[in-house]
């Protein structure tokens, strides 16, 4: 009776503790991440059986091959703006969850670290992290340009502009017997947001993107763009060397990192919103274009932190329009998140 008893008590603390990682930081990050993933996975697999009948009507001499590589080109531009579509919801959830942990909401989760202690001191074969691991990332902060190598007296909000970013990354350990070096690779969705000041918005004419003062008060006015990344950096992972029975073994993001790198991506989509307000009758207006925004992105980035969190600033090499007499190039600073 006694053992009995032991075991449903033991029973009672890991359904505890299951109820309680749900509401944590942790737990509810990571089932978000699963629902992205999930998502990313059912729209390539649907991409790879489009391809692959684009290429049975190239085989069979239907169609030639600059139409089949217009198709999938088309299909794939599709299937990123698929991928966008059905994250949404997603991102704003975890947007929600990062708020409630700046708020101190949620907490982070405390059964994590009692996991991984009692995994330690008590299993024989336990060697730390596999030289390849993986995490979601997300990223959000402000955004705006550098106009003729300074950012001071922009035409655009400080505080109104935002960025978020959210991706997958494979951490690659460069040397068996290190844990210093790492090659952090992925892809990653951007979405870049400017608010101008003084009542403006963006004005196409003669090939030039220029701000324009609006003939009527704006509540708000917002120019987004969205691109699709592939970013590469060198991490510098500084946790301390750990062993078991004499025996090293490795645990990356758990001390300061830093990243040192870049990212090549395209353009998905731009976007200009305005809002306006009168009598109390408000309206919304999208307008979507090319507005001689760049269709090739390239740029460097940069972190610093400690464990999953760290301070992150990235910069646009090319212009943010390709005609405009006068270049400006996007540049962004703020809180990111490497969730293993």
């Amino acid at each position: 009776m006694r053992t009995i008893t032991v075991y449903l008590a033991l029973l009672l603390c890991l359904f505890a503790s299951k109820i309680v990682a749900q509401e944590t930081f942790e737990g509810r990050a990571k089932t978000i991440a699963k629902n992205i993933e999930a998502a990313s996975r059912e729209e390539k697999a649907l991409l790879k059986t489009k391809v692959e009948e684009v290429n049975v009507q190239l085989e069979k001499g239907q169609i030639t091959k600059e139409i089949a590589d217009k198709q999938k080109m088309d299909l794939a531009t599709a299937t990123a703006i698929a991928i966008e579509k059905r994250v949404g919801d997603e991102q704003s959830k975890l947007n929600i969850l990062i708020q409630d942990k700046v708020n101190g909401v949620v907490k982070n989760d405390p059964f994590v670290l009692i996991k991984f202690k009692i995994k330690n001191d008590t299993t024989n074969q336990y060697q730390g992290e596999r030289r390849t691991t993986s995490q979601f990332v997300f990223a959000a902060g402000v955004n705006n340009v550098i106009t003729n190598g300074s950012a001071n007296n922009s035409d655009f909000k400080y505080w109104g502009s935002h960025f978020y970013e959210w991706g997958f990354t494979r951490n690659y350990r460069l040397t068996k017997d290190r844990n210093l070096l790492h090659l952090k690779y992925g892809f990653s969705v951007m979405y870049n947001n400017l608010r101008p000041t003084n009542n403006r918005i963006f004005v196409v004419a003669n090939d030039q993107t220029n701000l324009a003062t609006s003939p009527v008060e704006l509540s708000d006015s917002r120019f987004k763009n969205v691109y699709l990344v592939a970013p590469l950096h060198f991490e510098f992972d500084f946790s301390k060397n750990k062993s078991h029975n004499e025996k090293p073994y490795f645990d990356s993001h758990q001390g300061v990192r830093i990243g040192i790198g870049g990212y090549v991506g395209t353009n998905l989509k731009s976007k200009q919103y305005i809002e306006t307000e009168i009598d109390n009758y408000k309206t919304e207006s999208v307008t979507k274009g090319d507005f001689n925004t760049s269709n090739f992105i390239y740029g460097t980035s940069a972190y610093i932190g400690y464990k999953e969190t760290s301070l992150y600033v990235k910069y646009d090499l090319n212009p943010l329009f390709t005609n405009n007499i006068v270049k400006q190039n996007n540049i962004s600073l703020g809180v990111r998140f490497d969730l293993n």
